[in-house]
C-alpha cells in the first residue's frame, strides 16, 4: 500500500470517528426532564449553585492557554484570588462539540487576540468538556444545562459585584452559540452582546427560539455563518438568521482554502494533530474571522446587506444607506432591527482577510448574434494606490446588446480607480486557427465600489468603442474626465 493510499486510510477512519458523533442517540433518562423544564421554569433553582457541573476559568494575557485560576460560584473569595477587575468589561468563551475531550487550539488564540484589543479586560473559558464529548445529540442536549450554568454563574458575579450588565459579551462557537443564548435567556437582565460564531445546524435548524440562539438573548446579537452547506439541519452550521445581524462570508457554504487539496497540505506540515481540519475548516473560519476583526482593526471586512448570496455576487447589493453595509467581526455597529439582517461579503484565505468589492457594470454590443455561458475573462484594475492585474472572472452569460452586472473584488487596496482593463480568454477546448474570432463592442464601464461607495464611469482609451475579442488584446477603459465634472457639478 502506497503513502497517499494510506493517508487517505488513514482521514477516512477519522472522518468516520467524527462522523459516528451524529449517530442519533438516545438522551439519558435522568436528563430527559431537565433538558425540557430548563426554559420553562426559568427563575426555578436559578440560585441553587450545587449542580453546576460547568467551570469558569479567568485566563491571563500572560498565559493564555491554561486554565490556572476557576472562579466558583457561591465562593466570593475566587473572585478577588483569580484578580477579575470589577472596573472593565468581561468575555464569556464558550467551546463547541469536541471529540478528544480537549480544548482546540482556537480558544488560546481567541483569548490572546481579545487581550490584545482589550488588555485590561476579563477573559473567562466556559469548560463544559465533559459533556460537549458525548455523541452529538446528547452533547446538543446537555447545550441547556450548560446555558444554566453560564446564567447562574453570570447572575451571581453580577449579584456579588454589583457588575454592570452592559460590560458582559458572551462568545460562542458552535454548540456553544446556542448555549450562550441559553444563558442569556435566562440571565436577570439582557448581556449587551452575544456573538454567534457558527453556531451548530444539526437538532437546531428547526428548533424553538427558547432552545437556540436568537435575537432575544441580548441586546445585541451578531452571528457569523461560515459552513453551510447541505440541506437544512444537516448543515454543520445553521442556515437560518438567529441574530440582529448576520454575516454569510463568501455565501456562508464554504469558505476559500478550506478545499481538500489545501487542508491534505496543511495535515502534511503540520501533523495529524490538524487531521480535524479537513471537516472542520470552514465551520472555525468564523472564530478565525472574528480574531482577525481584533487584531486587524485597521482592515476590517466589511458586509452587505442582501437577499441571497446570487444576487450578491451580481454586484447589485453594495450600498451603505440605510445600515445596508456594516463592519464584521468586533467593531460591528451594533444595529437592532425588527427582522435579522443578511450581510454578506468575500473575503482572502488568510489573515488579513479583507478584500475591496468593486460592481462592475457593461453592455456588450455587437454587429453579429452572440451568445455563450461561462466565458473566462481577466480584469485589471489600476488606481492612485497601487494595482491589480489579471483578476480571474467567469462570466456566467454572454450575449450581444445585453447589460451584465458581478462582483469583483481584489485584496489589494487600489485607491481613486484610473484604468481598467478586460481580457476574453480563449477557450482552448474549442478555438482552432481557421475559426473568426468573435468581436464585443463596448462604449462604457460603470463601476461601484463598496468600500468607499463611489461610483466612477470609464470610457474607451481611443475611440467610442473599445473592442473585446476573444484571444485578443486587452479592452482598455479610462475614467470619464467630463462625467465627473458633470457630477462635481451637479453636486
Amino acid at each position: 500500500m502506497g503513502s497517499k493510499s494510506v493517508a487517505f486510510l488513514i482521514i477516512w477512519m477519522y472522518l468516520a470517528r467524527i462522523s459516528t458523533g451524529f449517530v442519533a442517540t438516545a438522551e439519558p433518562a435522568t436528563t430527559e426532564n431537565t433538558f425540557s423544564n430548563i426554559t420553562a421554569n426559568s427563575t426555578d433553582r436559578m440560585d441553587d449553585f450545587s449542580d453546576i457541573e460547568s467551570r469558569f476559568a479567568l485566563r491571563s494575557n500572560n498565559e493564555p492557554d491554561d486554565d490556572l485560576c476557576y472562579i466558583i460560584p457561591g465562593q466570593p473569595q475566587t473572585i478577588v484570588e483569580c484578580n477579575f477587575n470589577p472596573d472593565t468589561k468581561t468575555f464569556i468563551v464558550i467551546h463547541g462539540w469536541t471529540v478528544t475531550g480537549m480544548y482546540e487550539s482556537w480558544v488560546s488564540k481567541l483569548v490572546t487576540a481579545l487581550y490584545e484589543r482589550e488588555p485590561s479586560a476579563n477573559v473567562l473559558v466556559v469548560d463544559w468538556l465533559v459533556r460537549a464529548q458525548q455523541h452529538y445529540p446528547t452533547s446538543a442536549a446537555y447545550t441547556k444545562l450548560v446555558g444554566r450554568d453560564v446564567a447562574k454563574f453570570v447572575n451571581w458575579l453580577q449579584a456579588e459585584l454589583e457588575y454592570p450588565w452592559e460590560k458582559l459579551h458572551l462568545l460562542g462557537y458552535s454548540l456553544g452559540a446556542h448555549v450562550a443564548g441559553i444563558a442569556g435567556l435566562l440571565t436577570k437582565d439582557k448581556v449587551n452582546r452575544i456573538t454567534g460564531l457558527d453556531p451548530a445546524g444539526p437538532s437546531f435548524e428547526y428548533a424553538d427560539a427558547q432552545s437556540t440562539l436568537s435575537p432575544d438573548d441580548a441586546l445585541f446579537v451578531d452571528v457569523l455563518h461560515t459552513n453551510t452547506r447541505g440541506s437544512p439541519d444537516r448543515s454543520i452550521g445553521i442556515q437560518r438568521p438567529v441574530g440582529h445581524i448576520d454575516f454569510y462570508p463568501n455565501g456562508g457554504t464554504f469558505q476559500p482554502g478550506c478545499d481538500l487539496q489545501n487542508t491534505m497540505m496543511m495535515v502534511a506540515t503540520t501533523g495529524l494533530r490538524n487531521m480535524d481540519q479537513i471537516v472542520k475548516c470552514s465551520h472555525e473560519r468564523s472564530i478565525h474571522l472574528f480574531i482577525d476583526s481584533l487584531i486587524n482593526s485597521e482592515q476590517e471586512s466589511m458586509g452587505y446587506r442582501c437577499s441571497s448570496k446570487e444576487t450578491f455576487n451580481k454586484g447589485v447589493c453594495l450600498s451603505c444607506r440605510k445600515n445596508r453595509c456594516n463592519k464584521v467581526g468586533y467593531g460591528v455597529n451594533k444595529v437592532r432591527s425588527r427582522r435579522s439582517s443578511r450581510m454578506y461579503m468575500k473575503t482572502r484565505d488568510m489573515m488579513p482577510f479583507k478584500v475591496f468589492h468593486y460592481q462592475v457594470k457593461v453592455h456588450f454590443f455587437g454587429k453579429t448574434k452572440i451568445s455563450y455561458n461561462d466565458q473566462p475573462m481577466k480584469i485589471s484594475l489600476y488606481g492612485y494606490s497601487g494595482e491589480k492585474e489579471n483578476i480571474p472572472y467567469v462570466m456566467p452569460s454572454l450575449n450581444t446588446n445585453t447589460t451584465v452586472s458581478f462582483l469583483l473584488t481584489t485584496d489589494v487596496d487600489i485607491g481613486e480607480l484610473l484604468m481598467v482593463k478586460l481580457v476574453w480568454e480563449k477557450d482552448m477546448l474549442i478555438s482552432w486557427p481557421w475559426w473568426s474570432a468573435d468581436t464585443l463592442h463596448i462604449r462604457k464601464l460603470r463601476i461601484k465600489s463598496g468600500e468607499t461607495q463611489s461610483r466612477v464611469i470609464f470610457v474607451a482609451k481611443d475611440g467610442e468603442f473599445s473592442y473585446l475579442t476573444r484571444g485578443g488584446d486587452a479592452a482598455v477603459f479610462v475614467k470619464d474626465k467630463e462625467a465627473q465634472s458633470s457630477h462635481k457639478s451637479e453636486r
